[in-house]
């Protein structure tokens, strides 16, 4: 799933392909794709994009006051063309849900494709004349590279805290791969209870979240929007890592599996060395 990061790499690549531009069309190949109707797709024609910002892992693309916001889900990517094939797109003929075309009037057609791969849908896309329309945005969390983020006060709950960090009321933007990677760095363990978190794992993961989150920015920032899935997993030190070799302590990465997700971590850097048991066949240990 992209998350901040990748999310806001490709804001930044389509903010500056797509400022200035005139919407030339809006297409759906996916009728489940779009949440809303009013304002139509069709609304859009003949406008100039005026920007386009994230709100945690939601793209918001302003074309003169009207906002088409787009959340990729788990298998949804978008997909840039300098030149659009002429085609109009064919309702489930291929995993392209929707297409945006674009007239900068002095050359062919640009614009992008979303695309969504799997059986299980969740790309989501909202025309809407305010982000806060869309029902996940208004219930974002702060953002945690925001100004003036605080994290203390969000910990004051009795959850565990790989949970919190993925949860978007909470924190917006941080999804599971990062959150693996935020824990590891902060040495904690993803089950410890955040409310029972003293002063220096406070600390600490207030250090992590911040650190690995702008250092992931940064090596996103200015990657083609086709190579972004695969530079995020070549920068993990443990999500996706399990039996390999922690790149800090040298122990083995383990994994707890759930129904439909998994975690990585490193037992001698994050749980004192005791592997963590799935909850189907023991308690947790914190």
């Amino acid at each position: 799933m992209p998350e901040l990061p990748e999310v806001n790499a490709l804001v930044e690549l389509l903010d500056e392909r797509m400022s200035g531009a005139v919407v030339a069309s809006v297409e759906l190949a996916s009728f489940a794709v779009l949440k809303t109707f009013d304002p139509p797709a069709s609304a859009l024609s003949g406008l100039e994009v005026s920007g386009v910002t994230r709100h945690g892992k939601f793209i918001d693309i302003d074309v003169s006051g009207i906002h088409v916001v787009v959340h990729l889900a788990k298998a949804g990517w978008l997909r840039w063309s300098d030149q659009l094939p002429d085609t109009r797109l064919k309702l489930g003929a291929s995993n392209i849900a929707a297409r945006v075309r674009l007239d900068r009037g002095d050359g062919p057609t640009i614009g992008f494709d979303v695309t969504e791969a799997g059986t299980r849908k969740g790309l989501a896309m909202y025309i809407v004349t305010s982000p806060t329309d869309v029902a996940g945005i208004a219930a974002l969390g702060p953002d945690p590279l925001a100004d003036g983020f605080e994290l203390r006060p969000l910990l004051a709950r009795r959850m565990q805290v790989k949970r919190l960090l993925r949860d978007q009321k909470i924190i917006a933007g941080v999804g599971n791969a990062y959150s693996d990677e935020i824990l590891h760095a902060a040495r904690l363990s993803p089950f410890a209870i955040a409310e029972n978190l003293d002063d220096d794992e406070v600390g600490r993961l207030g250090t992590a979240l911040q650190e690995v989150l702008r250092e992931a920015v940064e090596e996103a920032r200015g990657k083609p929007a086709d190579e972004l899935k695969d530079d995020k997993r070549t920068r993990m030190r443990v999500h996706g890592r399990a039996g390999e070799t922690c790149p800090v302590c040298g122990d083995t990465v383990l994994e707890v599996t759930y129904a439909q997700s998994a975690l990585q971590y490193c037992p001698t850097c994050q749980t004192g060395g005791k592997p963590l048991k799935d909850r189907t066949t023991s308690k947790f240990l914190k």
